[in-house]
């Protein structure tokens, strides 16, 4: 359940979660605790008889007592690159243990660089040096509209973290986005923006990666007791046209919806959401089995933005995989404003090595940021950068 205290951008998703792939690549000590636990989805959870040779165990990342100036860190590559909005410092259970002062950095980075090349990279900082309570959530929110990579977590001098959190909106490679994907993944910017319940799981899980392995990382809303029937809106990544759909209902056995309907409806050529009206359908009210993944071919037509999944009357949906192609003008304009946000480095790296361009070429086009249109970027470079 969402803590409506807390400050909006934690409504988005995390970035750094384990769930979207992201992971822990290097932290310098973590003698009393493993680094890893600090992009794990859930709680930290905490025993007070739960004791190693190396002394408490906590569920987080903690380090050794320094005996030595300096301050202890721990590097994040996130699971989707894109802007950050927030951050979590999670210090919860850590309590004389907990480092007193925190900072954030951040990073953006072409392929999977090892922990030596992070250290060479150029990293700005998003949240200065701040102070730190323990057991406590400590917000933290983000102005930088630019797209990263990684994300670096420094503790001052030492300590514990329960979680580290990265709420943010995933910005995707375009150079990846040819061909058929699925429109609706939330690590290509889809997201869940209407729901008719969500009293047992969150709907967004049905855009997250991977199978479920169990209920509670699929969508589950209440037993409905009128004659209505649950529903959830997902507005796609990027405008495209539909070609296969899979409703999974995996670990829903007695849960399971009986039926669903699939609905599409393009939001920028002025369709009005709230009118049924607008939607058209994409696939018929079909029977569903429990425990079951189904494919769907589609129909070829007009390219949609949203998709609204109906199930009858209620029930478990454990993913919703919504297969397509992008628009073509649409993924000209998600290449524009994916090179609009890449700091000045990566971005350069990007335009010399796969966009075409001399590097005083790409200088003089990034000192034309932020583009005005999309001919601000010549068309030479978007095909380049495209092309397969």
């Amino acid at each position: 359940m969402t803590d409506q205290s807390a400050p909006a951008f934690t409504r988005l998703p995390d970035l750094a979660s384990r769930a979207l792939a992201g992971s822990v690549v290097y932290a310098n000590d973590e003698l009393f605790a493993e680094r890893e636990n600090l992009i794990r989805p859930g709680r930290a959870i905490f025993s007070t008889e739960d004791f190693g040779h190396k002394g408490k165990t906590y569920d987080g990342w903690e380090t050794r007592r320094r005996r030595e100036t300096g301050n202890d860190y721990a590097v994040v590559r996130l699971g989707v690159p894109g802007r950050v909005h927030g951050v979590v410092i999670d210090t919860s259970w850590f309590i004389g243990n907990y480092p007193p002062f925190a900072s954030v950095e951040a990073t953006s980075v072409e392929g999977q660089p090892s922990p030596a090349e992070l250290q060479q990279a150029e990293w700005v900082t998003l949240v200065a040096k701040s102070d730190i309570a323990g057991n406590s959530d400590n917000f933290f929110e983000v102005t930088d509209e630019r797209r990263f990579t990684h994300i670096r977590l420094s503790i001052y001098p030492d300590g514990g973290v329960a979680r580290f959190r990265v709420h943010g909106t995933p910005l995707p490679d375009p150079r990846f986005l040819s061909g058929t994907v699925d429109l609706a993944a939330l690590e290509y910017g889809g997201d869940v923006v209407d729901c008719s319940d969500m009293f047992f799981s969150a709907p967004t899980n049905i855009l997250l990666p991977g199978r479920s392995r169990q209920m509670d990382e699929g969508w589950e809303g209440a037993r409905r007791r009128d004659a209505g029937n649950d529903h959830v809106t997902v507005r796609l990544g990027a405008r495209g046209a539909i070609r296969r759909v899979e409703i999974d209902t995996s670990n829903y056995v007695g849960n399971a919806p009986g039926w669903a309907v699939l609905r599409g409806a393009d939001a920028e050529s002025g369709a009005d959401l709230d009118d049924p009206s607008t939607w058209t359908e994409l696939l018929p009210r079909t029977r569903l089995q429990p425990d079951a993944r189904h494919f769907f071919r589609i129909a070829a037509g007009a390219p949609v933005t949203h998709v609204r999944l109906d199930v009858y009357p209620d029930g478990g949906v454990a993913r919703l995989r919504v297969h397509g192609e992008i628009d073509p003008e649409t993924l000209v304009g998600n290449t524009v404003a994916w090179l609009d946000a890449l700091p000045e480095a990566h971005a350069l790296q990007v335009l010399t090595t796969d966009g075409g361009l001399s590097r005083d070429e790409a200088r003089k086009l990034l000192a034309e940021r932020p583009f005005a249109s999309l001919d601000a970027v010549p068309s030479a470079v978007i095909d380049a950068l495209l092309a397969l």
